[in-house]
């Protein structure tokens, strides 16, 4: 499927797309001060004609710096925000004209917000929705057990949500989005302030969810390992326009990206040569070690396990914000974005 902004709308449009954007903006007016009794108003353009379509049940990465419409994308979809032009199709609805309909469709989870009842235990928030979105009595308990379990909320179920933790709550805000079986799942930062083991239940939760009931997911995070976990394809928006499309090994070609190996040695040595590794700094027996982003960190670390006296080592990701910030001074270089890093259609920056 060609996912170039123009031609993957038009091409999975034709193909039954679920999530259908063309030429969408959303604009709003804004009052400055200027003097002591004086405001001037301007118009901020969140999202400048942004069109890309996603088919039924794929798991979609929709990154950026912050401030660059990605959350403002969500509300649009969700109908909380009515575009300012252009058209939006979710399952083929109006999202702004019938956001009550669309709701029983749809699973939202916003991580610094949540949906939960503040002062009720986890489970009347439960209960609450079962009657909101009037789920079978059977339905609801199938699903509620199933999420339970995955999501290990059993011990958590009669506690306040204002006693349970970041990370237990939003395993809770997750069940609570997928109590009615949601056709599309948005997810908007749903790993932030999570401790490794909790991450790592999310995502494998999200991934049995895909595989099983064929749920399509819209996920947007500054973690990019839960693009990598999870996401074959990821769009980057960049000051409201679709800058890229395509698999995140692309993403990190454009911003010729790297990833940092944090090596720990039994004593102090000169800078290890490893190319294409090359060291970036050096604190005593640790060193750092910058390697494309793009390739696997098995080959550099076989190679200086066998050369080197390793006592310990990691591997730490590029920060999301980085990658983009290279990706975009890379194309701005050449002048012509669309043209800047030849690729595929479906791995190619776009504007």
């Amino acid at each position: 499927m060609d996912r170039g902004v123009k031609g993957a709308g038009e091409g999975a449009a034709a193909d039954g797309a679920f999530i259908e954007l063309d030429g969408v903006e959303k604009v709003f007016d804004v009052l400055r001060r200027t003097g002591f009794l004086r405001r001037e108003r301007r118009q901020v353009r969140a999202v400048d004609s942004l069109s890309f379509t996603v088919a039924r049940g794929e798991m979609v990465g929709y990154i950026g710096p912050n401030g660059a419409g990605k959350s403002t994308t969500i509300k649009m979809l969700t109908g909380i925000l009515t575009p300012s032009g252009g058209r939006l199709r979710v399952a083929g609805i109006d999202p702004s004209r019938e956001r009550t309909r669309l709701a029983q469709r749809i699973g939202v989870v916003f991580g610094q917000r949540t949906t939960l009842w503040w002062d009720l235990p986890l489970i009347d928030s439960y209960r609450l929705m079962h009657r909101m979105y009037r789920i079978p009595d059977a339905r609801y308990r199938e699903n509620l057990d199933r999420c339970v379990e995955l999501l290990e909320l059993g011990a958590l179920l009669d506690v306040p949500v204002r006693q349970l933790s970041l990370g237990q709550r939003m395993r809770g805000d997750i069940a609570a989005a997928l109590l009615h079986d949601p056709e599309v799942l948005y997810l908007d930062e749903p790993t932030i302030g999570l401790d490794v083991v909790s991450k790592a239940k999310v995502r494998e939760f999200l991934r049995d969810l895909n595989a099983e009931r064929g749920t399509t997911v819209l996920l947007t995070t500054h973690d990019l390992q839960d693009i990598e976990q999870l996401c074959s394809r990821v769009m980057v928006i960049d000051h409201g326009r679709l800058m890229y499309d395509g698999a995140l090994a692309g993403l990190h070609e454009v911003g010729d990206s790297e990833r940092t190996l944090v090596v720990d040695l039994e004593r102090e040595l000169p800078p290890i040569e490893a190319p294409p590794a090359r060291v970036v700094r050096v604190e005593g027996p640790r060193q750092w070690l910058a390697f494309p982003a793009s390739g696997s960190a098995a080959p550099l670390v076989a190679r200086i396990a066998a050369e080197y006296p390793l006592v310990d080592l990691s591997v730490r990701e590029p920060d999301i914000e980085a990658v983009i910030a290279k990706m975009l001074r890379s194309l701005g270089d050449t002048g012509d974005r669309k043209d800047a890093a030849p690729r595929p259609p479906s791995e190619r920056a776009v504007s």
